[in-house]
């Protein structure tokens, strides 16, 4: 199985080969249209900010690519939020695979921003969430997509929002599963496992 790593100027990318390369998978770290078309299954991780990412995947054409890719596709932390309509970082348009608005989180008397821990996924569904040991996984963000129909995890940190989402091939979380421990390694591993 070939397992495309999108390469572009923001991504975690060195703990999600490291991940797969713990279940037996040595992905391809890649920007060549042909070799990302052509995998089995797509990860595109994001670390970053909004706008300045989007202006690079724009400049590489990857915001066409991304959303007309037919294999099964993960967004990982900013990935998801790009995989939405618009950001309100930097009033940012992004790539609109889902129809959401990703939202800045707004500090609580209680709580800060950004938000940085580990915390349980709820109202699970959907093929990623398949036998999870565990439900608690790592978060590091400022912005959030509020509950919407695509969501397929939840967690609430100042407010409820998803943790996941899903809309036919595009799977995407807010948390890192790579950095996850065993119940992350399982959700990339059940991504792997999906059939297309």
């Amino acid at each position: 199985m070939k397992i495309a790593i999108i390469k572009y100027n923001a991504g975690n990318t060195q703990s999600v080969i490291f991940a797969l390369n713990r279940l037996g998978i040595d992905p391809v770290l890649t920007a060549d249209f042909e070799e990302i078309q052509k995998a089995d299954k797509v990860i595109f991780p994001g670390v970053g900010e909004a706008s300045t990412t989007m202006k690079h995947l724009r400049e590489l054409k990857m915001d066409k690519l991304i959303p007309s890719l037919k294999q099964p596709v993960l967004g990982i932390c900013l990935g998801q939020q790009l995989m939405c309509k618009y950001s309100e970082e930097n009033d940012t348009a992004c790539m609109g695979i889902f129809d959401q608005h990703v939202l800045r989180f707004m500090p609580s008397n209680l709580e800060k921003v950004p938000h940085m821990g580990w915390n349980d996924l709820v109202d699970t569904s959907g093929p990623l969430m398949k036998n999870l040991p565990d439900p608690n996984v790592y978060f590091v963000h400022s912005y959030y997509v509020p509950i919407n129909p695509d969501t397929s995890a939840a967690t609430n940190y100042i407010v409820p929002f998803s943790a996941a989402m899903h809309k036919d091939n595009f799977y995407a979380v807010q948390f890192h599963p790579e950095k996850s421990g065993v119940q992350g390694q399982k959700i990339i591993q059940n991504f792997i496992e999906i059939c297309d």
